[in-house]
């Protein structure tokens, strides 16, 4: 196969998109045995964490995360940029510390020229090194469809670690990231993306969450964690049901990349949302006023989506300055936590 295969007609998914819908996930982890974890282990399996915490001493604890998925666009050298953007972004996540990472790939050896696999290593690598991190090692196999990502291992002082249960009532909700880009990669696939709008995609999956290192320091940052492949509404929810507490969106304030919309208006977006809709959709309570389409942005998968902090109102402008001081020009505070359960949008 030539140089010029588009990696995303391999895949039958692309980016964060490939992710198991939320409501299967459920149904598959409850088969899991029931053991009696370690305490040293602070954060697991529970809520869906963006990674593993293993304390090791009274001031450090080891931060892991795996995350791998197929091309979410035909540049090879992008797609590695993405996929390790994306794994780094969970320890981000966590307010720690990225050390080094392992790459997982897996690709159709017989259908893809080498010079193309290379490019995707190189990308991934470049970006790693943008984070100041070595990639040192990994695992690679032979596929059916291309694959790639990183293990990543990081450090956070424990007493600094943000997870995605610690939820405060009457907390702000600031958002890092515009929502989009999995309608975006949907008009890519379909051949239908402007110029500019594929330039805004490769901007906001290849920007590194590194303000989550700085928002660990702040007192008043009571969790935090990253929008990815459920869409902004599943991962509000994860924080509203970690904290058992309602997250209320004024949509007016989410930040949204606006060639999507006009997209998505177009009815122009990814199954993932669907699926993802019918795994938590429930749970959601929607304003008379909120259309389709803007239902369709809630659950938009995202790929190294924005960090999503829950802070205490007397530090949000901090927490927005961190944004903005760190290239995040989006960042908006879109909504509250209330005492309740689920989400509810108006």
């Amino acid at each position: 196969m030539s140089l010029n295969t588009r990696l995303t007609s391999l895949s039958h998914g692309g980016g964060c998109g490939c992710k198991i819908a939320p409501g299967v996930l459920s149904e598959i982890l409850k088969s899991s045995p029931v053991r009696t974890l370690p305490p040293a282990l602070l954060a697991g399996l529970e809520n869906n964490e963006d990674a593993a915490v293993y304390q090791i001493n009274d001031s450090q604890a080891i931060v892991a995360t795996t995350d791998f998925f197929m091309p979410i666009v035909d540049d090879p050298f992008e797609f590695g940029r993405i996929a390790a953007t994306n794994a780094i972004s969970d320890i981000y996540a966590m307010g720690a510390q990225p050390l080094f990472a392992l790459a997982i790939l897996g690709m159709p050896i017989n259908v893809l020229p080498l010079e193309v696999i290379q490019k995707i290593t190189q990308g991934g690598e470049s970006v790693c090194a943008s984070a100041n991190i070595p990639i040192a090692g990994g695992h690679s196999i032979d596929t059916v469809e291309p694959i790639y990502g990183l293990v990543v291992i990081g450090i956070v002082d424990p007493k600094k670690l943000k997870r995605n249960n610690s939820a405060k009532a009457g907390d702000s909700i600031i958002l890092g990231k515009p929502l989009g880009v999995g309608i975006l990669s949907a008009a890519l696939k379909k051949e239908i993306i402007s110029a500019e709008a594929y330039k805004k995609m490769i901007a906001y999956t290849t920007q590194l969450n590194k303000p989550g290192i700085e928002l660990s320091t702040l007192l008043g940052v009571n969790a935090m964690t990253d929008v990815t492949g459920f869409g902004l509404a599943g991962h509000l929810l994860e924080l509203s049901r970690g904290a058992n507490l309602r997250a209320s969106v004024n949509m007016q304030n989410v930040p949204v990349i606006p060639e999507a919309v006009q997209l998505v208006q177009k009815n122009i977006f990814t199954g993932a949302s669907t699926r993802n809709w019918a795994g938590y959709g429930e749970e959601i309570s929607l304003g008379s006023k909120i259309q389709e389409w803007q239902k369709n942005l809630l659950t938009d998968p995202q790929t190294s989506g924005g960090l999503l902090v829950s802070c205490d109102s007397s530090v949000e402008a901090e927490v927005l300055s961190v944004f903005k001081n760190g290239g995040f020009e989006d960042a908006q505070k879109i909504g509250v936590f209330e005492m309740g359960s689920g989400l509810s949008v108006y």
